[in-house]
């Protein structure tokens, strides 16, 4: 580990960021090194000028990945540097508003259905009947299920927030077949890893990605599925459901209502609340047509 990469750890480690935010920061900047074929260290605003250019240009990246690049480079240049930092020099990129794919209740349950093993099965199960991020689903305990009082405690959430979220009947009836079916039943972890889930380590975030992919592929769905797919299914179909956006909210970890309300543009039920001003225009049964 080099002298840099050593300080700025220790500098993300201080202010508590993240495992994966702390990941996320190193490889950025090692990244814009290797770029330039120097030590960050070394670099200066016209090479950010012309990687942030490039990140766009060549490499098509979004906004918001281009925006997590800089967000890094910035924390290695003040926090690590010690160095002053422009914003002027270096404006965070314009985000684009890009509404999430949905799949109806029907889709969902063609997904499930298609599950490539029951312990797939009980993984995307679980990600829509709970709302939880990829990463938290991959972290959850035997001892944060409370059947008793029918929730989940999410522990170290994004933003490290713990919340509880939603156990269902039918979601419980499946992590007691799941807990069954395991030969070794684990000591912490609620899904352990290795292909025959029998680790003291927790599956990895790569394992369900795959078990979304491949039951989309066996269901034949056109749209693109991902873990996060069915956390937006579970926020949308709620809402069709008559739930409020609050209490939505709260069951998804979000800090501001704002990113919540995204929902609203997504749900059938508030879509469908207003009719277009066309069924509403007298027209004439035939148009005229040019002859």
């Amino acid at each position: 580990m080099t002298h840099l990469r050593k300080r700025m750890l220790e500098e993300l480690q201080r202010r508590n960021y993240s495992e994966a935010t702390t990941r996320c920061y190193l490889r950025a900047v090692e990244e814009f090194s290797r770029r330039f074929q120097r030590s960050p260290d070394r670099l200066g605003p016209e090479h950010i000028r012309t990687y942030q250019a490039e990140l766009f240009q060549k490499r098509k990246l979004s906004s918001n990945t281009v925006a997590q690049r800089l967000a890094a480079l910035r924390f290695f240049y003040l926090q690590t540097l010690q160095k002053a930092w422009s914003i002027a020099e270096t404006p965070y990129p314009k985000k684009g508003i890009h509404l999430p794919t949905i799949l109806s209740q029907e889709e969902v349950a063609q997904l499930i259905d298609a599950a490539q093993t029951p312990y797939h099965r009980t993984l995307l199960m679980t990600l829509y009947a709970t709302g939880v991020r990829n990463a938290e689903l991959t972290h959850l305990k035997v001892s944060d299920l409370d059947s008793q009082r029918r929730v989940i405690h999410v522990q170290g959430g994004k933003g490290r927030q713990d919340r509880d979220v939603l156990l269902s009947p039918k979601l419980l009836d499946e992590l007691r077949e799941h807990w069954r079916r395991l030969k070794r039943k684990p000591r912490v972890w609620l899904f352990p890893g290795n292909r025959h889930h029998s680790s003291d380590q927790p599956i990895d975030t790569k394992t369900v990605w795959q078990a979304c992919q491949k039951a989309a592929q066996r269901a034949g769905l056109q749209k693109a599925v991902h873990p996060h797919t069915l956390r937006h299914c579970f926020a949308t179909h709620l809402l069709e459901a008559g739930a409020d956006l609050r209490t939505i909210q709260i069951l998804l970890g979000h800090r501001d209502l704002k990113e919540t309300t995204v929902y609203l543009h997504l749900s059938q039920r508030h879509l469908h609340a207003t009719a277009s001003p066309l069924d509403s225009l007298k027209l004439n049964d035939e148009p005229h047509r040019n002859e």
